[in-house]
């Protein structure tokens, strides 16, 4: 009962920032992981072995019809990149 407890207050000291920081991983990850494979045309599976240290827990996937990338942290976060015409990738949250 004390290790849950532990678990939880650890949760609600930290856990905002590991939800911040998955956040940002994701947004960046998809914008590039989008550009290395519609801009510079590499498979997906290459594009994933430029990730940065720190980036382990993130996973890709991409959806070919739509031409867009998604980034995710199981659980925590996820975002989309798009590629667009004359603009490159660009986050779904950016899109109008």
């Amino acid at each position: 009962m004390l290790v849950l407890a532990g678990v939880a207050a650890a949760w609600v000291m930290w856990g905002e920032g590991v939800r911040r920081t998955a956040e940002t991983g994701t947004a960046y990850g998809a914008r590039v992981a989008c550009s290395c494979r519609y801009i510079a045309g590499r498979s997906l599976d290459d594009c994933a072995k430029d990730k940065l240290e720190g980036m382990e827990l993130v996973t890709f996937s991409d959806d070919d019809d739509a031409k867009s990338v998604t980034a995710s942290v199981p659980l925590i976060a996820s975002d989309t990149a798009r590629f667009r015409k004359g603009y490159g990738c660009v986050l779904k949250r950016w899109e109008h």
